[in-house]
């Protein structure tokens, strides 16, 4: 069965940086886009980034473009999102996502990330 693990949230000061990794199994990891979504508290999911199967190509909405960074390692089955200069408002629980857009099928549980000082 498909299975999404992230890790790497945390507390950080704004400005700072964190790095989310997935870790995928029970699929054939390369062969498919992956994504990465949140949700703010009260608020829906916003898609933050998306990677295509061989890493050649990235998808950024213009609220995180420039700060975050999206990669993949194909040998290891696992998704990064390297997030710098946080801001408060990138405070949500972020989720891997296998898919892109409305193929998105599989979510992860999530992991917490919190600008604050």
């Amino acid at each position: 069965q498909v299975q999404l693990v992230e890790s790497g949230g945390g507390l950080v000061q704004p400005g700072g940086s964190l790095r989310l990794s997935c870790a995928a199994s029970g699929f054939t990891f390369s062969t498919y886009y992956m994504s990465w979504v949140r949700q703010a508290p009260g608020k829906g999911l916003e898609w933050v980034s998306s990677i295509y199967s061989d890493g050649s190509n990235t998808y950024y909405p213009d609220s995180v473009k420039g700060r975050f960074t999206i990669s993949r390692d194909n040998a290891k089955n696992t998704l990064y999102l390297q997030m710098n200069s946080l801001k408060s408002e990138d405070t949500a629980v972020y989720y891997c996502a296998k898919g892109i857009e409305n193929g998105m099928d599989y979510w992860g549980q999530g992991t917490q990330v919190t600008v604050s000082s």
